[in-house]
């Protein structure tokens, strides 16, 4: 009870602290990285996306090693969803299949993020079960990162 009580303020505390990120959308500013050139992508990011339904979202996500060291875990804390997923790099692109662990819906599915040279995350998103692509942006939450600027 205890831990879904904490789920859930973290939850209502992160929707309220990026209520703003509603406003416009974040600008990928890096160009596509080279695959043996690639920055570190562990960390913390701001999130903006747009589903196949074409519902704005935002969030935030944290990459980090996964136990082999060769791949990444993924979880997101984003509009109405509690998201986890593994993946691994190819090129200069992560893979990733992720999944609802908490929220309205449970669905699952794929997402290939293109890492740019300042660590962005540029996302084509997709839904198991529906047609269409969504997109989503991940910008991290780290001094190393540009001057935010929005619009599409």
């Amino acid at each position: 009870m205890k831990k879904q009580l904490l789920l859930l303020i973290v939850i209502l505390l992160s929707v309220l602290m990026l209520s703003g990120c509603r406003q416009g959308k974040g600008v990928i500013q890096g160009a596509p990285a080279e695959a043996n050139k690639l920055p570190d992508i562990v960390g913390v990011y701001a999130v903006n996306g747009v589903d196949v339904a074409n519902a704005d979202y935002s969030g935030t996500l944290k990459i980090e090693k996964d136990a082999s060291g060769q791949g990444f875990l993924l979880h997101w804390i984003v509009t109405g969803a509690i998201q986890e997923g593994r993946g691994k790099i190819e090129g200069n692109q992560l893979k990733a299949r992720w999944q609802n662990i908490e929220g309205v819906a449970q669905t699952q599915g794929d997402i290939v993020y293109t890492i740019t040279t300042l660590g962005e995350l540029d996302g084509q998103r997709r839904i198991d079960g529906f047609d269409g692509v969504g997109w989503e942006k991940a910008f991290p939450n780290n001094e190393k990162w540009g001057s935010f600027k929005f619009g599409h």
